[in-house]
């Protein structure tokens, strides 16, 4: 059973920094890809970044320049590093992996960008 585990949220203040892990049961070189999406209330859930078993990675206009993404292939573990963070990145981020064409969802960490 593919599981996914996410940590990291929090709250902090407009201009900080916070780093999102997930922990996969999966091989890293054996997804499609691995990242993160976000939904703030009342919003639909947005893509944000995404990292690939090769180490490509795509990411949201709206974070590009602030937020990267990279892995520990070692430890299974995808991480999402944002920085300069404003208070529309508020919302509750979760972790999906695609593997052999399917998807699958963290439990959502909550990230909350205010003074």
């Amino acid at each position: 059973q593919v599981q996914l585990v996410e940590s990291g949220g929090g709250l902090v203040q407009p201009g900080g920094s916070l780093r999102l892990s997930c922990v996969t049961s999966v091989s890293i070189f054996s997804i499609d890809r691995m990242g993160w999406y976000r939904q703030a209330p009342g919003k639909e859930r947005e893509f944000v970044a995404y990292i690939t078993a090769i180490g490509s990675t795509n990411y949201a206009d709206s974070v590009k320049g602030r937020f990267t993404i990279n892995r520990d292939v070692a430890k299974n573990t995808v991480y999402l590093q944002m920085n300069n963070l404003r208070a529309e990145d508020s919302a509750i981020y979760y972790c999906h992996l695609r593997v052999h064409g399917y998807d699958y969802w963290g439990q959502g960490t909550q990230v909350t960008v205010s003074s």
